[in-house]
């Protein structure tokens, strides 16, 4: 019989939230309950399973299996191999299982990732030259190493500190006229740094108010491209909470700020945005318009964007119209758009290969293909541990959810 992958415990693995190193080590707990000795089943177990290389497990881990999902072999996705296939009665116990879900790596370490971003050289008092803001300024492009990488939640509470540490030297050191507009325009980019942290983290409440700070400090500094950059993330978080037409309107006003328009890395990011903000309130011609105008000015950009816009590259633009073209429901074309940016995506931008793993899926599910949806979604699991990030959680968990309905 040719081998066949397990659809069933692949779309088990994604409705429950498990990796294969988490059913593994579910597996070895359970058995060790059951058993009374230490299992021995591994993530290269849980990937054969799920090829189809193994087709019916071993008792030791077909029990531990059916306690963990409450099902039976069969339903699980395993094929019996005849008589010899009959799984035991699982010996008695005297306490029952205790459910135990995997514990996520939520946290990062604070105290390395502060030092390693540079908090120690915010002055605490004295008097501030150039040279003390170019050093807060640093801060912000080392935040976002990590961001691309890890995602907001391991970052927002850092970002948040190192605002306070520079609010203190604004309000306790001294300054000449020139160091404080430089000063404000650093207030103004960590306070933006750490509401998208906060955004990415799922703390909404506490992203709106450091957006709001952001912008006040963008005014006092006179930086208009702060401003558009503000109100773009602010416009993300409108679409993210539900609230479409303010999302648009709030975009709109991003791309008639005077200095965002000399800027062609800021405007394509906020025309991209503007085409998934027009998508969702089915403004078909003005999304595609939108779009047509991100190319245009992508191909003005030269040199390298503030370390902020380093995710938008080709592979982003793609991306982005995938967005937008799911939103219209043309899913396949969202589907072959948002693969073309998976292609060219490179391998820093983690937390964005997870969040368009999601999206493709959730598009493939769209067309009908479900099997290509779950081992897609599947992909997408592998990396869920690593990225730190409430808000493609969650996407994933309502794609998850979609893909448990079939």
């Amino acid at each position: 019989m040719p081998k066949q992958r397990n659809t069933r415990l692949e779309a088990l693995l994604l409705e429950f939230g498990y990796t294969h190193q988490e059913l593994a080590d579910e597996v070895n707990r359970i058995a060790e309950d059951l058993l009374g000795k230490e299992g021995s089943c591994t993530d290269r177990h849980v990937r054969r399973w799920v090829a189809g290389d193994v087709r019916w497990p071993w008792a030791q881990y077909l029990l531990p299996l059916q306690e963990i999902f409450d099902r039976s072999p069969e339903a699980m996705g395993f094929v019996p191999r005849g008589k010899s296939s009959r799984v035991p009665p699982p010996p008695r116990r005297s306490t029952p299982v205790k459910e135990v879900r995997p514990v996520r790596r939520r946290e990062f370490i604070t105290a390395g990732l502060a030092v390693a971003v540079g908090l120690d050289t915010i002055p605490a008092a004295g008097r501030l030259g150039s040279a003390d803001v170019d050093r807060i300024r640093r801060i912000v492009p080392a935040l976002y190493a990590h961001d691309h990488a890890l995602g907001g939640g391991a970052l927002h509470t850092v970002a948040t500190e190192a605002l306070h540490r520079v609010r203190d030297a604004v309000n306790r050191c001294s300054y000449g006229e020139r160091v404080e507009k430089q000063l404000y325009a650093a207030v103004g980019d960590l306070a933006a740094s750490a509401g998208w942290f906060a955004y990415d983290a799922g703390h909404q409440r506490e992203a709106t108010t450091l957006y709001n700070e952001a912008l006040q400090a963008a005014i006092l500094a006179g930086d208009g491209s702060l401003q558009a950059r503000v109100w773009s993330n602010l416009a993300m978080q409108a679409r993210l909470l539900g609230r479409d037409p303010e999302a648009v309107r709030i975009g709109r006003a991003a791309l008639e700020t005077r200095q965002a328009k000399r800027d062609p890395w800021l405007m394509t990011l906020l025309h991209c945005r503007q085409a998934v903000g027009h998508a969702r309130v089915r403004e078909r011609s003005r999304a595609g318009r939108s779009l047509a105008r991100a190319e245009t000015t992508y191909d003005r950009v030269s040199g390298q964007p503030e370390a902020w816009l380093a995710f938008l590259t080709t592979a982003e633009l793609a991306g982005l119209a995938g967005a937008a073209h799911q939103a219209l429901g043309r899913h396949r074309r969202a589907q072959q758009l948002t693969a073309s940016a998976l292609d060219m995506l490179e391998p820093r931008f983690e937390r964005n290969r997870f969040y368009y793993t999601v999206q493709r899926a959730q598009a493939l599910l769209d067309c009908g293909e479900v099997e290509e949806a779950v081992t897609e979604a599947a992909r997408a699991s592998s990396m869920s541990d690593r990225v730190h990030s409430e808000r493609v959680r969650d996407k994933f968990a309502d794609l998850r959810r979609a893909i448990s309905r079939h």
